[in-house]
């Protein structure tokens, strides 16, 4: 790397409970599993191995995001690093399919139905009812929002993500400042999106894995030199 070079490192988090119980997660505040822990720890050691420093980190208000930084920091030996959590760094909202089994509801709905809720660029899922107990409005993490989703599509994601990519993150790295994000599978696909320029079409397909670092190099423009995920122990290199 050059010192006129940038460098940003997104983290999508390691395997949550809901993750591995195949149910739709959104904004429900679920954990790791042990699993995600463990790739959690690992993504944080290939991050040292690979002499990887930071100045600063951001993750959202969810405990599956958070937990994956501090576990990635603990293993890096750099807990004292400034984090910002961000709302706008939230998995996208599933609306009343979170909590759902993904093969039930695929049963019940047939599974070109459910593609569309899942992938689809701006398609929203059914909404999740104001008076249901999972509904944001119910949680004070999200007492500042003036507008609360009872549901998100891709393209609403993308529209709360790149503006705090414009706003804090962006700004920081363009200072030289060696950033890590993590977050969640669609709020990182929302900025890879941005970042490769994707097109709408795309995007359905794309698969971001969890606790796989993905490393971003970006010129003193902030033009993207290259991207590629770090290769753990064992990992063939593509």
């Amino acid at each position: 790397m050059t010192s006129q070079t940038r460098t940003l490192v997104l983290v999508r988090h390691g395997q949550s409970e809901w993750n591995l119980a195949n149910r739709f997660t959104g904004w429900v505040d679920v954990d790791l599993s042990p699993g995600g822990i463990a790739e959690a720890r690992r993504a944080g050691e290939m991050l040292r191995r690979g002499g990887y420093v930071f100045d600063l980190a951001f993750t959202s208000v969810l405990k599956r995001a958070i937990r994956t930084l501090w576990l990635i920091l603990d293993e890096m030996d750099c807990l004292w690093l400034p984090v910002h959590k961000r709302i706008a760094l939230n998995e996208r909202h599933y609306g009343a399919l979170q909590g759902l089994d993904k093969a039930e509801t695929a049963e019940r709905h047939g599974a070109a139905q459910v593609r569309m809720w899942r992938r689809s660029f701006a398609v929203r899922p059914p909404l999740l009812d104001a008076a249901d107990p999972l509904h944001p409005s119910r949680d004070p993490r999200y007492a500042e929002l003036e507008k609360l989703p009872g549901g998100e599509s891709l393209a609403d994601t993308i529209a709360r993500v790149i503006p705090c990519w414009e706003r804090e993150i962006k700004p920081g790295a363009a200072a030289g400042r060696r950033i890590i994000v993590s977050a969640h599978g669609n709020s990182l696909r929302a900025l890879v999106k941005h970042l490769d320029g994707i097109s709408d079409t795309d995007i359905m397909t794309l698969e971001i894995p969890t606790g796989r670092p993905l490393v971003y190099e970006f010129d003193a423009r902030m033009e993207v030199r290259r991207r590629f995920y770090l290769e753990g122990e064992g990992e063939g290199g593509a």
